[in-house]
């Protein structure tokens, strides 16, 4: 199996950074604990790989590959938490015939905890996804999209706190601005709220009220936007929030090779990583936590 490795280590407090002589190696005893986090984004409904003799793609992807390198994964440390950043449905012949149950049930299959939602998420009107997740055994969370006056209302959440090998973990969710990209029929009374000024509510209630060890944010409103800089997208969420440790972006089907490294108000390191589409990728975040909860990461970006 072709792998595209890398390796990325960062600090996610000051104190770490004014260690000397250790490195992720020399952290891993007993009291270093081991989290971690595999994610993927725009899957699309694709089920099977590629064919075999597809141009750009040949006899990759596919649910089982991807349940198999997750599976091997959960072998090497029990600590996985898997997320997805939203367009779980629409791209193949099995969304229109199965309207995303197969989908829902291949992802409970797989382990899949939370997931946020994504613009293609309401392709067949927020009727359809509700009548859908009660095949999800996962949680659905997105902190910006204001479901109360929707049949959607009460079965989304803001965000998840969870406990992984007593680290405390808390996960929020983003969603693009639909009007304009969704037709208003499939969204309805759904209400966009702005999502840096959500977020910055989200990280502060997570870090500092509720005091997670970890702070994910599951975005699915872009990565960056080359021909409108000033609009909303993860590089500038990071930049302009605090108490977030790691984002898990969609909606761009951006391939990175690394996650991205931006320095949030505080001045500390925000992760920020999106593995395209199609399944083709799935992203990997280690993190190591001492005892004083500080923290450092590693990531790679398998190719499925």
């Amino acid at each position: 199996m072709k792998r595209r490795d890398f390796i990325q280590k960062t600090a996610a407090s000051s104190a770490f950074l004014g260690l000397t002589g250790f490195s992720l190696s020399s952290f891993k005893s007993e009291k270093v604990k081991h989290i971690t986090i595999l994610h993927t984004n725009d899957v699309h409904s694709y089920i099977d790989p590629f064919p075999a003799d597809h141009p750009r793609n040949p006899g990759m992807g596919g649910v089982a590959k991807r349940a198999a390198i997750i599976e091997a994964i959960r072998k090497e440390n029990k600590n996985v938490v898997l997320l997805d950043a939203g367009d779980i449905f629409q791209g193949t012949p099995y969304f229109n015939y199965y309207g995303g149950e197969l989908e829902f049930k291949l992802m409970n299959m797989m382990g899949y905890e939370t997931v946020t939602i994504g613009n293609h998420d309401f392709d067949n009107g927020i009727d359809g996804l509700l009548s859908q997740m009660p095949n999800a055994n996962f949680d659905f969370v997105s902190s910006n999209y204001d479901f109360k006056n929707t049949v959607l209302d009460g079965h989304v959440k803001p965000y998840k706190i969870s406990y992984v090998d007593g680290v405390k973990i808390g996960v929020f969710g983003l969603g693009i601005e639909l009007q304009g990209l969704v037709d208003k029929k499939n969204y309805k009374e759904t209400v966009y709220n702005d999502p840096i000024e959500t977020a910055t509510d989200m990280a502060r209630i997570l870090k500092q009220e509720q005091k997670c060890d970890l702070v994910i944010c599951l975005s699915h409103i872009g990565f960056k936007y080359k021909e409108e800089p000033n609009k909303v997208c993860d590089i500038l969420l990071a930049k302009k929030t605090k108490d977030i440790d790691l984002i898990i972006g969609g909606h761009t089907h951006t391939f990175l090779d690394k996650p991205v490294i931006e320095k949030n108000l505080d001045g500390k390191e925000v992760l920020i990583n999106q593995v395209g589409c199609y399944g083709l990728n799935l992203g990997r975040i280690d993190f190591y936590l001492t005892s004083d909860k500080e923290i450092a990461s590693q990531g790679k970006s398998i190719i499925v």
